[in-house]
């Protein structure tokens, strides 16, 4: 591969996530904003086996190589300001998936406080709801409903405080959103524009999903706010030490949830794994790519 370049580091991937961004690039979705050859993958945990003599100290310690090459490869070339460390009491699975999903919700109930007001998810049986609903209430919200696609996340919602509303009893959605606050949506589509119009003013609509492949089209006399959260955005000039400061606020929040299961897949079983990634209640599917190199 050549030297390692000034300022970078040389890490050996362990697992990383199967994320439906990860999928995107791959089906064509993304061709506007993909030049090939890349690699898929943009969060995943790993050892540094290399660095530039500056940076020798990090040698054989874990971390988060992020915002560089693709991650599903055997080795990945970091800028270090990129490279999250990973403390010891965090597990690679835990670790490899604590970057998107996590650090999307926490963003979002930093930029919408949710204190003393009732939220709504969409698409809630997705991992970043789960964050989203969890963290919720522990931001002191009311009351937090899931509309979910999928009977096999509801008891998982259950636990978290989360009440679940099926994606098809649209009239109780909508009744509710007369009472929303806050809605953070992940679909798009006729149900959300539908709920973005029932809102009330001063109430926010966040859509940082589009899982139905459609906009949301603010009706006629919309009187609540509609934002749009990208995470790409959000980072895309964030300094080092504020990069590492959030990850600080997110290890311990993962290490007392319950996550949800997660399944590894040796890497050349990776066709497999992103099938079963897309059937509803499968767990999450992470690939080791550490088993390439037995």
């Amino acid at each position: 591969m050549g030297p390692v370049r000034r300022g970078h580091l040389r890490v050996a991937m362990s697992l990383v996530p199967i994320n439906p961004s990860d999928l995107l690039p791959i089906t064509g979705a993304y061709a506007h904003r993909t030049s090939l050859p890349s690699f898929a993958g943009y969060e995943g945990v790993g050892r540094v086996v290399e660095a530039s003599p500056e940076l020798a100290d990090f040698v054989g310690k874990r971390v988060l190589p992020l915002r560089g090459e693709g991650t599903w490869q055997t080795v990945v070339d970091c800028d270090s300001a990129h490279a999250v460390p990973v403390p010891d009491e965090v597990p690679d699975d835990v670790a490899c998936r604590a970057y998107i999903n996590p650090l999307t919700a926490l963003a979002m109930l930093d930029r919408w406080p949710v204190q003393g007001r009732t939220v709504m998810l969409s698409g809630a049986g997705s991992n970043c709801a789960e964050y989203l609903g969890c963290w919720a209430y522990e931001r002191g919200a009311e009351k937090v409903f899931g509309v979910y696609r999928s009977e096999s996340r509801v008891q998982r919602m259950k636990a978290f405080g989360i009440q679940p509303i099926p994606m098809g009893d649209s009239k109780r959605i909508l009744d509710l959103a007369v009472h929303t606050d806050v809605t953070f949506d992940a679909l798009g589509g006729r149900l959300a524009s539908a709920i973005l119009g029932k809102m009330r003013a001063g109430t926010n609509f966040v859509g940082y999903g589009l899982l139905t492949g459609q906009s949301v089209i603010p009706p006629a006399n919309t009187k609540a706010s509609l934002r749009r959260f990208h995470l790409r955005d959000e980072t895309g000039d964030i300094s080092p030490v504020a990069f590492t400061e959030s990850f600080a606020r997110i290890w311990p929040l993962l290490l007392k949830m319950k996550l949800p299961e997660a399944r590894p897949w040796p890497a050349k079983d990776w066709q497999r794994a992103v099938l079963a990634s897309s059937k509803p209640g499968s767990p999450k599917q992470l690939l080791d790519l550490a088993s390439l190199a037995i």
